[in-house]
This record gives structure tokens, sequence and C-alpha cells, in this order.
């Protein structure tokens, strides 16, 4: 850690101690294992973890992995029942389907000075399943707009309050520039359901589509999908950087933040990186609007929560207990905000962030981060009736298979390997095989 932040690390310890010391739990020393993504959220928590570990005496094996190898390694650990992990990152798709699954750790016996009160209710009920919480919130997010205000004000344009993808295209074709290495847009590429689909899925929502009818019959081979793939694909092909196939969260906001970018769709989370001038080359020349919309509005912005939780394989389900506890505390985000700056904060979870005046002063986008999770709608998430919840995914647990799926027919289409046309074909077919295979379709 950093030579001026070792008064902070002290503080932290005491906030620490002092949070442990109300805890219910005993927990003797033990060594716990977590498996996490290489977001800059959790590099910053593997950062401060010997916090806890210095006030506990426990220590922690880390396992930061890139989203779809976590994604993988966790799903295959906790269904094969192999126990390699005592704390888990997971999002709010797979919580609510594991806990059912009784595979999850239920987390309601937390201690009053937690305060679970101050997490939204929305992000703690997206993370519940039969009344009992089965994972607690390490930060929540929904999608908009960043795009660079000093590019726009140079060329004398505005960028709408609400844009359209019409718009969007139009403003990504004037800045593109190959030359100097400057990208109109830049989306996801990189397939996988929780990367290249997640963007992907609220530009067919948008764009009127759905994934499945009421009757659970897939709607992948319909004008929507074709409409929005095809725009999709021309904007990158035309506007986006080389190589996209291979950019997912990460790379993007590296790019973004390299000045390389001159609109960026993603994640709100990702705000706090692009703000904070110790990171970021445009931190004084970001700025940020809604997620553009087509044709409809339903579903255009998504609804995500990285969220911790314990598998009942664990043996240290104690000791995880207490460091989730800490972890995903009021006090550990006063740590991060008086440590390494209020820009890099975990968001979205606890009303108490959106109360401090040190956070709103520094970060110009708290207010519109928490509207936009505020609004998106899982259980409207496109503008024809759909039986299933969720944005940017379907809360099923075979969507993770089919995701990814046609997360690869996306990116194939995307590097000229097939038409859209054939991508959706052959998309089509595959998630009607699987639908029918798992029952819901005969």
């Amino acid at each position: 850690m950093r030579q001026h932040l070792v008064p902070h690390a002290l503080a932290g310890l005491a906030l620490a101690a002092g949070l442990l010391a109300t805890t219910a739990f005993t927990a003797t020393a033990a060594t716990i294992t977590i498996a996490t993504v290489n977001n800059s959220q959790m590099v910053e928590m593997q950062k401060l973890a010997p916090i806890w570990e210095k006030a506990t005496g426990n220590k922690i094996n880390w396992v930061v992995l890139e989203e779809n190898v976590l994604r993988q390694r966790v799903t295959t650990d906790i269904s094969t029942k192999s126990g390699q992990f005592d704390i888990l990152t997971i999002g709010s798709y797979e919580t609510p389907i594991w806990g059912k699954q009784h595979w999850l750790v239920a987390l309601d016996d937390f201690p009053a000075a937690y305060d679970m009160n101050d997490v939204f209710p929305s992000v703690r009920q997206a993370l519940t399943e039969s009344g009992h919480l089965y994972a607690v919130p390490f930060y929540a997010e929904s999608s908009f707009t960043f795009y660079r205000k000093d590019l726009f004000d140079k060329a004398g344009l505005t960028m709408p309050a609400q844009p359209k993808y019409s718009e969007i295209q139009g403003f990504a074709d004037k800045f593109t520039d190959r030359a100097h290495q400057q990208y109109g847009i830049c989306l996801r590429g990189k397939p996988g359901w929780g990367e290249n689909m997640a963007y992907l899925d609220t530009l067919v929502n948008t764009y009127g589509g759905r994934w499945f009818d009421e009757k659970w019959n897939p709607q992948l081979n319909t004008k929507p999908w074709h409409d929005a793939l095809s725009f999709y694909i021309d904007l990158m092909r035309k506007d986006g950087p080389p190589g996209a196939n291979s950019n997912g969260f990460n790379e993007n906001q590296a790019l973004f933040a390299t000045g390389h970018c001159a609109i960026w769709i993603d994640a709100t989370s990702g705000a706090g990186l692009l703000y904070d001038k110790n990171q970021s080359q445009v931190a004084d020349k970001v700025a940020f609007t809604a997620a553009p919309i087509a044709r409809v509005p339903n579903g255009s912005h998504w609804f995500w929560a990285w969220a911790m939780a314990i598998p009942t394989t664990s043996k240290n389900v104690a000791v995880a207990k207490s460091f989730l506890q800490w972890s995903t505390s009021r006090d550990y985000i006063e740590l991060v905000g008086k440590t390494d700056g209020w820009t890099v904060v975990p968001p979205g979870t606890r009303a108490s962030t959106y109360e401090n005046p040190d956070y709103l002063k520094a970060a110009p986008f708290a207010g519109f981060v928490k509207t936009a999770i505020m609004t998106a709608d899982l259980n409207h998430p496109t503008a024809e009736k759909v039986p299933y919840t969720g944005i940017q995914y379907v809360a099923i647990p075979e969507f993770q298979a089919i995701g990814t799926t046609v997360g690869q027919m996306v990116a194939a289409a995307l590097t000229g390997q097939m038409s859209v046309d054939e991508a959706l074909k052959q998309a089509q077919a595959s998630v009607t095989a699987t639908m029918q295979q798992a029952g819901y379709t005969q």
C-alpha cells in the first residue's frame, strides 16, 4: 500500500475491528479462498483485504479471473460440489437460481451493525430467493452512454439527454479517425452471455425484440433481432476498434480511458475509473448520458449486481461471513473513499453512499447512476409480454449455456465468419433444441 495511505489503512483496521466486534459469528483463524472477477473494484478489494486479515488473523487465497473464465470456474465448482472456494463472486442472474438449488448459504443472520436496511431494496430483492438472501452486493450497476465532451464541443455537437441509436451512429461516423487510433464507438464484442450478449440484449430489446414469446418459443430469427444485429455489426465494422471481438468490459474501459474511444455504451460501474485522474487520461473530458433507444424504451438499460456468496460446500462459513460483512459494509465504502478516492468506491448498493457529500462532490455521475439502476425494470424487459425476468439475461438455468452459444454466433457474424442471416438461423435452431430438451416447449 502506498506510504501516504498508511493512516487510512490504520483507520480501516479500526473500522474492521469495530464491525467485527459486533458480529454474531465466532471465527477461528483460517485461510479462505475467494474467486472473483478482475474488475477494478475487485482489484481494490484485494489490495485492501490485508486490513481485514490483520484485524481477524485470517488469510485469503485469491483466485482473480477474467469474467468468462470466472463464470465457468465457479459454475463448475458449485454444480459438482468440489468445494474449491469459500466465497464466490456471482451476480443477480445466478444467485436466485443457485439459492433455489440450495447450493448457497443463506445470509439472513448478519448483525445489526451491518445495517442491511441501508442496502437498496431492489438490489436486495435481486439477490433473494424464497425470502432468503443468498448473496450480498459488492456493487450494482445499470448501463449508460459515456462520451468525450471535448470532442463533441470541438465539433460543435451536442449529445442529447436521451440519444437515439441513429444519432449515435452519426456521431460515431464523425469521430472515427483510424489513422490516429481514434474510434467513434467502442462496444463489447467478446463472446459470452455476460459479455457481448449483455450489451446486445439491450439493443435487441430497444429494437422491439425478445428471447422468447409467452409460450417459451425462441424468437431469435425475427426482424427485431435481424435489425439489431445488422446495426451492431455495421456500426462496429465502420467505427469500432480493430479486434473488437476480443473486447469486453475491461478492454473497452481501457480503450476509453486512454483516449481511443469517442463513445462507449456500457456499465455505469465503469464511471469511477474514467473519472479517476490517477487511472484515466480523459478524467476531465468524459461525460455521460442515458443509454440510447431505437424503437422502444423498454429494456434499453440493464440491471446487474456483482455480489458475493458462500457455497454450502465451504468449510469456513463463519470466516467467509466475516469477510462479506467487512467488504460490503458502509465502513468499507468509507475506507475506499478515504484511501483511493471517492470516485472509485463500489457504487449502487447503499443509500448512505448517495447521501455522502464527499461522494456526491467527487462523482458527478452518482445521481444519474442511482436513477438508472432504480428505473431498470427486470419484470418488463421488452415491449412485448415475456415469460421471463431479466433485461440483459433470461433468469432460467439454461440461459448461461444458451447465451454463451448465441454470443459465439454473434461474434462470428462480427468477424465475417458467417452472415447475420446464418448466425440467427443457427442461433434459433440451437436455442429451440435446448428449450425442447429442457421441457419448456414440445
